[in-house]
């Protein structure tokens, strides 16, 4: 098996959150799915389990927090351009989803970020490899 990262996310309702996914592109993997627990494949070597807050307490003995209301990750996606980051925020809004800063650009970076529908906050951004080593290679400028 090659490595691969399993996102594992509690939320309320795991078909409302399963639909939420598929509009943003993810896919569910029906092997692994069932009414508790939706796999969404977003990579070969990406996937993000939603499980009913029920399940998913089985799986540790510590408090689930409410994402809406106690942050505790954030989740950075790698999308081909900036027009792609518009568009998979854009849709996460129009499914229900909220938007939950100011765009970000920094020239060799632009990025948004969005809630999901239980409150888990993803930040989808593009970045531009050769502009971004051009300006981390440059040295500061400073006022002295």
């Amino acid at each position: 098996m090659s490595r691969m990262i399993f996102v594992n996310l509690p939320v309320v309702d795991v078909a409302r959150a399963t639909a939420f996914y598929e509009a943003l592109g993810f896919t569910r993997n029906d092997l692994f799915s069932n009414e508790q627990a939706s796999a969404m494949v977003w990579s070969e070597a990406i996937q993000v389990m939603l499980l009913d807050r029920a399940f998913y307490a089985t799986f540790t003995d510590k408090q689930l927090i409410d994402a809406k209301l106690t942050s505790g990750v954030l989740l950075a996606l790698s999308l081909d351009s900036r027009a792609a980051v518009d568009s998979i925020t854009e849709e996460a809004i129009a499914s229900g989803g909220r938007e939950t800063r100011e765009r970000q650009d920094m020239g060799f970076m632009y990025s948004r970020a969005f809630e999901d529908l239980d409150g888990h906050t993803w930040e989808p951004m593009f970045m531009d490899m050769v502009a971004a080593e051009q300006a981390m290679s440059q040295p500061e400028t400073t006022g002295a």
